[in-house]
């Protein structure tokens, strides 16, 4: 089979992720649901995960404090085989039973959290174990699978299982599988963070300046969020201690920085609530 021949088979199949993925809509929102209220509730969020679906974990948890200027301490992400695995296989890891209740056990999770378990074949050992650990714990367990008639079925209280089908390189489920967890995850964190007042309309307002070109795209936002000019932006964000929600205030409403600290204040940091939205 040539090059040419591979990638259209592969692009065929990869066509079917997006659908698969939409058929698991509902509990995909029930997830977010759950996630919204833990937060809110002090809790966190917790993924827990094996060789790529591990690795897919990590990525998620890492991206949030940046994207969203959450606590890292938020949602966080347990791999098989700890930091190794993450660029590196583990031999054995995800087959211990232990692990993955001593993992979980580490972080003390209590009834106040979310406990996700990403397994594409619905067996893993290291997930299945730290669900159940979860479950005792009194934690809402999320499952996301590739099949619903698996072991982790039964300790999920939110199960999202994304029928891809057989991949295109047998049993390599870093392929169709891994696409759609990559979609569910990126769902389930942006959704959330959306509802808890981290994302201004479709814009990132919480992002972290970690370089130039991130300290850029903030000015960029905030000009775009606020239909000020860039200079102006630019002029807020210093006067407001480079917080983008003091700035924004500022240029929406006409105030000094003290007086959108103030509205802010008064609005709990709800941010429409301070626009008066």
């Amino acid at each position: 089979m040539s090059a040419i021949q591979i990638v259209r088979l592969m692009n065929r199949e990869d066509r079917k992720v997006a659908v698969a993925v939409g058929r698991e809509f509902p509990a995909i929102a029930r997830a977010v649901d759950a996630i919204v209220e833990a937060v809110r509730g002090g809790g966190r969020l917790i993924y827990v995960g094996a060789g790529s679906s591990g690795r897919m974990a990590v990525q998620d948890a890492a991206e949030c404090p940046p994207t969203f200027g959450t606590s890292p301490k938020l949602v966080q992400a347990l791999i098989a085989g700890g930091r190794p695995a993450v660029t590196a296989a583990v031999e054995g890891a995800e087959d211990s039973v232990a692990n993955g209740k001593r993992d979980l056990l580490v972080k003390n999770v209590t009834r106040r959290d979310v406990v996700v378990g990403i397994t594409a074949s619905g067996t893993t050992p290291y997930v299945l174990a730290a669900l159940q650990h979860a479950r005792r714990r009194g934690s809402m367990t999320v499952a996301i699978t590739v099949n619903p008639r698996t072991p982790v079925a039964r300790l999920a209280k939110i199960l999202i299982a994304t029928e891809v089908g057989p991949e295109v390189l047998t049993g390599s489920t870093r392929l169709k599988a891994g696409t759609a967890q990559k979609m569910v995850l990126n769902m389930l964190t942006t959704a959330a963070m959306a509802r808890l007042g981290h994302v201004y309309e479709n814009l990132m307002i919480d992002v972290k300046a970690s370089n130039r070109k991130v300290s850029q795209r903030i000015v960029r936002i905030l000009a775009e969020a606020s239909e000020k000019s860039v200079s102006a932006s630019e002029h807020a964000l210093r006067q407001a201690g480079d917080n983008m929600r003091i700035a924004l205030v500022m240029l929406k409403l006409g105030l000094r920085a003290r007086a959108a600290k103030a509205k802010m204040k008064q609005a709990k940091g709800d941010l429409s609530k301070a626009l008066g939205k």
